[in-house]
């Protein structure tokens, strides 16, 4: 009999372990695709609710993979498109609607929602994972809604230090001897910059939520 209950604890905690996985790069990106889709629907209030649902799953999904569950109020205020502080109500989401619609039809800043939107979803589940991985030391296996406003708090606080940052300390390669024209120089060294932001941009979140979070307060 005690061999079997033993038996029984150790399938438990390899069941547990086995759960405790960090979020793929790849799955990661899907929702980050899917956060960014969400805001080109034309129409007002959809986006924030589709919004809600993807990035609903995303933190149920890095939740589970650490063995730990949402409280539905938890889950709500991380996935609240607004913040943690919560919806922005119907007249604040209909003028932000009309705004952005307006900021539509005079340029490329039509494009900037959608790809808030992706970084927004990506930075959620990056540092939410992070959290989950390295920073927790409650015990529970349910977090509560303090808990998910504290963090939610730090993530968002992490995302604007991190855009609002210098990214000049980003270093570009250079070949041994230049064979390349003006021009062709300018234009590659743009886009290198361009290609440097993800992980500019990681590092960044990485050193802001660190800092932030035990400041945070739920």
């Amino acid at each position: 009999m005690d061999d079997t209950r033993t038996m029984a604890g150790a399938s438990k905690t390899n069941l547990a372990r086995a759960q405790t996985s960090p979020i793929g790069g790849g799955r990661l990106g899907v929702y980050a695709t899917l956060g960014g889709l969400t805001g080109a629907v034309p129409l007002p209030w959809i986006p924030d609710a589709l919004a809600r649902r993807v990035r609903g799953a995303l933190v149920h999904e890095v939740a589970s993979r650490h063995g730990l569950s949402l409280a539905a109020e938890a889950r709500a205020v991380l996935a609240e498109p607004s913040g943690a502080e919560g919806p922005r109500g119907i007249l604040k989401t209909a003028a932000r609607f009309v705004g952005l619609k307006l900021l539509a039809r005079v340029g490329p800043i039509g494009f900037i929602p959608p790809v808030r939107d992706a970084l927004e979803t990506f930075v959620l589940g990056y540092l939410f994972d992070r959290y989950l991985e390295l920073a927790r030391s409650e015990r529970a296996v349910r977090i509560d809604v303090e808990e998910a406003r504290r963090v939610r708090q730090a993530i968002d606080r992490a995302l604007v230090h991190a855009l609002t940052s210098d990214p000049k300390d980003e270093r570009v390669a250079v070949a041994p001897e230049e064979l390349r024209d003006g021009f062709t120089q300018l234009v590659d060294g743009v886009l290198a910059r361009t290609a440097g932001v993800p992980s500019w941009l990681v590092r960044r979140i990485d050193a802001a939520f660190d800092e932030l979070l035990p400041h945070a307060r739920g």
